[in-house]
């Protein structure tokens, strides 16, 4: 579904990404990881059109997205969460969601048809679909549950999961990987996931890809990725540390 070739992003004088490529077969999840300043987030940005590749090729079905604006991007049909949700404070949780149903669609849906959506979005991810519920008092395993039904409202068929366990307690980030397998289940969604909290995604993801320094330093089965030499010198040793 995702294929990223030799992927390098530049900012001025530094190289945050280099050659980096992987593929995402359609149905499953994949795990995007690597300790802080490893490159995964810029990767990920490049793949959801925030920035545009200095060189490289990130192709979508087939087709070329590198470059593309980022709304653009979303109306090909890949969805993205944030890892700080923003929510619209003045909106309840339903006409946050619908919004984002509308903006998915690039305004093709009528308004029946963004409540629709964003009832069915807010059911799936377990937060109320009460009309007059607002944003104020949510904690941040809701936020992100929010964060999530927003993206699912855009109708993708690729979701991007950005961070979707850091603020979290252990019992919510069970939850929360929880949901994202049941998403894929759900609606036949593809993920990438992308975590620096390695425990709880290492049971749910498919694949994982590490990154270190901007670089591709392993691409397998989670199982293979915790035995890497490699991988446990640069991520399980910093995390230990």
């Amino acid at each position: 579904m995702l294929s990223v070739s030799g992927l390098t992003k530049r900012f001025g004088g530094f190289t945050a990404v280099k050659d980096v490529s992987f593929s995402v077969e359609e149905g499953e999840i994949l795990g995007l990881i690597g300790p802080n300043g490893s490159g995964k987030s810029t990767t990920f940005n490049c793949v959801a059109g925030l920035y545009g590749p200095s060189s490289g090729s990130i192709r979508l079905e087939g087709r070329e997205i590198g470059g593309e604006r980022a709304d653009r991007v979303c109306h090909r049909g890949i969805g993205r969460t944030f890892q700080i949700p923003r929510p619209f404070r003045n909106l309840t949780l339903l006409e946050n969601v619908a919004l984002s149903a509308y903006f998915g669609q690039g305004g093709k849906v009528d308004r029946a048809q963004c409540w629709r959506l964003a009832e069915q979005a807010l059911d799936l991810v377990g937060l109320p679909v009460d009309p007059r519920a607002g944003t104020d008092g949510l904690g941040a395993a809701a936020l992100k549950k929010l964060e999530l039904a927003r993206a699912l409202a855009t109708q993708p068929r690729l979701l991007l999961a950005d961070e979707s366990l850091n603020g979290l307690d252990q019992g919510e980030m069970e939850g929360a990987a929880d949901m994202l397998r049941r998403i894929r289940a759900e609606r036949g969604l593809t993920i990438v996931w992308v975590e620096h909290i390695m425990g709880v995604l290492m049971r749910v993801v498919d694949r994982v890809v590490v990154l270190d320094h901007g670089e591709v330093i392993f691409s397998g089965r989670p199982a293979e990725a915790q035995a890497d030499r490699r991988v446990i010198e640069v991520y399980l040793g910093a995390e230990e540390s």
